[in-house]
């Protein structure tokens, strides 16, 4: 044990040192990847923007895991099993998991993961006190009193209210991952910052606007062999600037990074979103699915909304308006592809543009349509209100609606300005987008399921016919079966147009020629166990 905690300094100063010894040099394999926002918290329960839940993945384990075509494997739990009325989850769990050194262990520097180590992270969660934003998984689904139970070391059982058929998609959320309670305890505050997991890499420094430092976990579980990652540590930075970051990536002096910003990406991609020649000897450019819808909510009963608004022809209108293809191409060098079905991304078993038949753009329709209707109305603007970080989106598509012959304003926002009169319905019409938490239809759905609040439901949308199958889907256990609800309730969504369909977005990554294995998951979650680095 105590060998192992030495192996862990001595890696460390590998970490920080500017050069080694040329025998040294395989111990010296560092992923150095950047974030441009920095890290907050490396509490799994406050894991609720990207720059935490990376990091979070790194240093825990979950009961579950997802692979890149984002279907359920393994994690924590080697196998599991759902009762027949779908509200009992009963998890098996592997005997060879152990949690990562800590002074904190009474009786060793390790212990393993049980049954009870689950039973306490989910509890957890659900503490008041605590006001983790990851307690709305638990939340209004289980008894607290009974929710959560381990008959012994290697079995946990997890007891819903009601049948929820996405929660195996939940468990694999950062939120869920499993901490053990006497360090959580022996840490108290400052436990956000001195993580103990049971993941691929072992927390050892962060210093907080510079740097995360991470080491190898030589018996983390899943490695599936020697040849699975060579990776001896990892390294975050966080440097603000995309751009920067880009340079940095070219001189070799990052490994990866995600995200796009218009300050590079027309030095970094041709107009149809290839890299450019000049860079291709250097560093390798990837784009894939993601679970993100673009759009433009619409509250009709928002103060000074537009009077049109609330009639489900001009919403029709407004979607048939736009040339989402021209958009892309001239705003994203074509990153993103058109939102030709529902709300549903691509990337989802319940994405089918064949079955849900989304907006095309037709020009002559719309103005066809918009003549139907009074006139008089033509003359109050309508108003899009957006952040400056998309601006040019929404001047594009003011200009597309005003060939319609509307009358159309922008009024910019600060960000969260913007989100906030989106949660209490101050806008009536607003450009926002939606990532999936978890790799399910629902996720999406959500957003108008007339019982829920804003968020999800920004557009207090209200639909019956919804409603009966959104509640349904809830409860089916057979996944065809719940994928044509899905789709019925998209299709409704398409008709009803409560939103205007923008597009699906893409992952955009960017890495170094002498890394390989970065995972292309439609969450964009950062697995690094199955990343291998040049020498």
């Amino acid at each position: 044990m105590h060998k192992c905690l030495t192996g862990l300094f001595t890696l460390f100063l590998i970490l920080l040192s500017a050069c080694n010894p040329a025998d040294d040099k395989e111990e010296s394999i560092v992923f150095h990847y950047n974030q441009h926002n920095n890290i907050t918290s490396l509490d799994p329960a406050f894991a609720k923007s990207q720059n935490n839940i990376w990091a979070v993945n790194h240093i825990f384990s979950t009961l579950l895991r997802l692979n890149d075509s984002l279907s359920l494997i393994p994690g924590i739990a080697r196998d599991w099993s759902i009762s027949d009325d779908g509200c009992t989850y009963t998890f098996f769990l592997r005997d060879d998991v152990s949690f990562h050194p800590s002074e904190c262990f009474q009786n060793d520097l390790e212990r393993r993961v049980t049954a009870q180590d689950v039973v306490y992270s989910f509890n957890r969660l659900l503490d008041t006190t605590l006001n983790a934003p990851g307690s709305w998984i638990f939340a209004n689904r289980v008894n607290r009193s009974n929710a959560f139970s381990a008959p012994n070391d290697t079995t946990f059982i997890l007891q819903l209210l009601s049948p929820f058929a996405p929660l195996p998609s939940l468990l694999t959320m950062q939120y869920c991952s499993i901490v053990p309670e006497e360090v959580v305890v022996c840490q108290g505050s400052d436990f956000y910052r001195n993580p103990i997991g049971s993941g691929p890499f072992v927390f050892k420094k962060w210093v907080e606007n510079q740097g995360l430092f991470l080491v190898r976990n030589e018996d983390y579980y899943g490695w599936i062999d020697r040849e699975t990652s060579n990776l001896k540590g990892i390294r975050t930075s966080f440097i603000g600037e995309r751009s920067i970051t880009f340079l940095e990536l070219v001189n070799g002096r990052v490994d990866f990074f995600s995200g796009l910003e218009s300050s590079f990406i027309n030095t970094a991609l041709s107009p149809d979103g290839q890299l450019r020649a000049s860079f291709r000897d250097q560093i390798n450019f990837i784009k894939s699915p993601y679970l993100n819808f673009e759009y433009l909510g619409i509250n009709p009963q928002a103060p000074g909304a537009h009077p049109l608004l609330r009639q489900r022809v001009f919403r029709q209108a407004l979607n048939y308006g736009i040339d989402r293809e021209l958009m892309l191409r001239s705003l994203r060098n074509g990153i993103g592809v058109p939102a030709d079905a529902g709300v549903i991304t691509r990337g989802l078993p319940s994405y089918n543009p064949e079955i849900v038949r989304g907006y095309e753009f037709d020009r002559f329709r719309a103005r066809q349509i918009l003549a139907q209707l009074d006139p008089e109305y033509f003359e109050i603007p309508l108003t899009i209100h957006t952040s400056k970080d998309y601006l040019d989106l929404t001047t594009y598509i003011a200009k597309q609606w005003e060939y319609l012959g509307l009358d159309v304003a922008i009024e910019v926002m600060e960000s969260a300005v913007l989100r906030n009169a989106m949660r209490t319905g101050e806008v009536g019409l607003f450009r926002a987008s939606w990532i999936a938490d978890y790799p399910d239809g629902e996720s999406f759905l959500s957003m108008f399921y007339s019982q829920n609040p804003a968020p999800p439901n920004y557009t207090r949308y209200a639909n019956s016919s919804f409603d009966d199958r959104y509640r349904a889907a809830l409860v089916e256990t057979d996944t065809e079966r719940k994928i044509s609800l899905y789709q019925k309730m998209d299709q409704i969504l398409v008709d009803d147009a409560p939103v205007i369909f923008l597009f699906y977005d893409e992952i955009s990554l960017f890495t170094s020629n002498e890394v390989s294995g970065i995972s292309r998951n439609a969450l964009n979650l950062l697995q690094v166990d199955n990343i291998k680095k040049s020498l």
